[in-house]
């Protein structure tokens, strides 16, 4: 069964980058994880989904990034969350070491 996402494309217009943001995980000191909606942290990392049209861009779809927490638009598509930021709003991408 496809998703909406794989339905449906989303695509940021303009300077816009739209991202899937990270689940932050919080343990307790006894080691229950507790849900993201129990954090009042708002996640800044996570994963570029789509990107606009402009050549101001730097980052591409598959990056992982940081951006600026409480930075661009959160939407719901078919109840997975993401968030629309504009590219100045983007502050690194992760690479990974190996």
């Amino acid at each position: 069964m496809k998703t909406f996402m794989e339905k449906v494309s989303v695509l940021p217009l303009g300077e816009n980058v739209l991202i899937k943001p990270e689940k932050i995980e919080k343990k307790t000191d006894s080691g229950i994880y507790l849900p993201q909606n129990a954090s009042q942290e708002k996640p800044q990392k996570g994963k570029v989904v789509a990107v606009g049209e402009s050549d101001k861009i730097k980052v591409k779809k598959g990056q992982t990034v940081i951006y600026k927490r409480y930075s661009g638009s959160d939407i719901k598509i078919s109840g997975e969350e993401y968030v629309i930021v504009e590219t100045d709003d983007v502050l690194a991408v992760v690479e990974e070491k190996k």
